[in-house]
């Protein structure tokens, strides 16, 4: 018993194999017995949600939770590498301190109340259109303006050219708001 005990020793191990030290005859059986975090789940593709770049993610999923997001090394843009925010997409949907409803102070309030997107939607739309109807100026001096400046948009670093064409429309031929710009420039 002794004898076995002392040639499973990592030194005695090293010694018969003329290894280095670094290879499996230093493992103990628990590490002989590790398993990546991935192991056993499901992966898809996606896309980093933190800037236009695009970079390939490989999300790992199990039993419907999200297990771990890491770089693709198939994309051909990041070719499995990711910047530290990107490497930090996993904590953004699963921090406890995330925010997951709408919460709301009412103006000169101090406490923050919850709503339901819907409203909070509506509540959006409303004050926008109002907005528009209290500031837009049709003519200024005699001449054709049809805007306002009362109203502004800043887009989000991850909408497309396509995106950002259908937005720039909406807002100034819709709205009238010629506040427009996109995080990405800034």
């Amino acid at each position: 018993m002794l004898k076995e005990l002392f040639s499973r020793w990592p030194v005695i191990q090293q010694l018969r194999n003329g290894s280095d030290g670094t290879g499996p005859e230093s493992w103990s059986d628990q590490t002989r017995n590790l398993r990546p975090k991935t192991a056993g789940c499901e992966v898809s593709r996606g896309i980093c949600p933190y800037c236009a770049v695009g970079c390939g993610q490989l999300v790992y999923h199990k039993g419907g939770k999200l297990v771990s997001i890491e770089g693709d090394p198939a994309s051909p843009i990041s070719r499995g590498h990711l910047c530290p925010k990107g490497a930090n997409t996993h904590q953004l949907h699963t921090h406890p301190g995330r925010l997951t409803k709408v919460r709301y102070r009412k103006p000169y309030g101090r406490d923050w109340e919850e709503l339901d997107l819907g409203t909070a939607m509506e509540m959006i739309a409303d004050r926008v259109w109002e907005t528009r109807e209290r500031t837009f100026q049709e003519k200024r001096d005699g001449q054709s303006l049809m805007q306002t400046t009362a109203i502004a948009h800043l887009g989000g670093a991850t909408l497309d050219n396509e995106e950002n064409y259908l937005i720039k429309k909406l807002f100034t031929g819709g709205l009238g708001m010629v506040c427009i710009s996109n995080q990405a420039r800034i």
